[in-house]
């Protein structure tokens, strides 16, 4: 099944405002005036790493990728580890690095351009279960009741829902 046919824009559009948003935090980098929100700003960007580089080694050890390919041409629906928490564990990341520079930069322009983008990503979430259904069918509308899209805190809840059940 294709993608549909909005996917590229809306997600090309979302990465254009995360590069632009990160580049104006790089190059106009300050001491946050609040330092508690700048502090909780660089430990969601440290989590948004940790979200960013988990999938890649879960997907090439459990998601069936054949050899050569890229992590993400995964041949079965991975739901342990991170994906036992929650679907898309990068597209939260990129939601996160956003939401973390807007809180360490402290800057309006970064925020005017970062929300924008931390929405265009969460829409393409909904874009690339659209996508994940036509590829896996029944069993990833089965996995979508079971695991939430990004929320972790949901997600840890229902994991340990479906853990007492066993």
């Amino acid at each position: 099944m294709k993608r549909w046919s909005g996917w590229k824009s809306i997600w090309g559009v979302a990465i254009a405002l995360m590069i632009t948003e990160v580049a104006l935090f790089i190059f106009n980098y300050h001491t946050p005036a609040n330092e508690l929100l700048g502090n909780l700003g660089w430990l969601i960007l440290f989590a948004a790493a940790f979200l960013a580089v988990i999938p890649v080694f879960t997907f090439r050890k459990k998601g069936g990728v054949p050899e050569g390919e890229s992590y993400i041409n995964t041949t079965v629906i991975v739901d342990t580890g991170i994906y036992a928490v929650i679907r898309h564990p990068q597209y939260l990341s990129f939601i996160l690095i956003c939401l973390g520079i807007i809180m360490v930069a402290q800057k309006w322009l970064i925020t005017t351009i970062g929300i924008p983008a931390a929405i265009l990503i969460y829409i393409a979430i909904w874009q690339q279960d659209y996508f994940l259904i036509g590829k896996f069918g029944e069993d990833y509308k089965r996995y979508m009741e079971k695991v939430p899209r990004v929320n972790f805190l949901l997600g840890i809840i229902r994991l340990m829902q479906r853990r007492k059940k066993e």
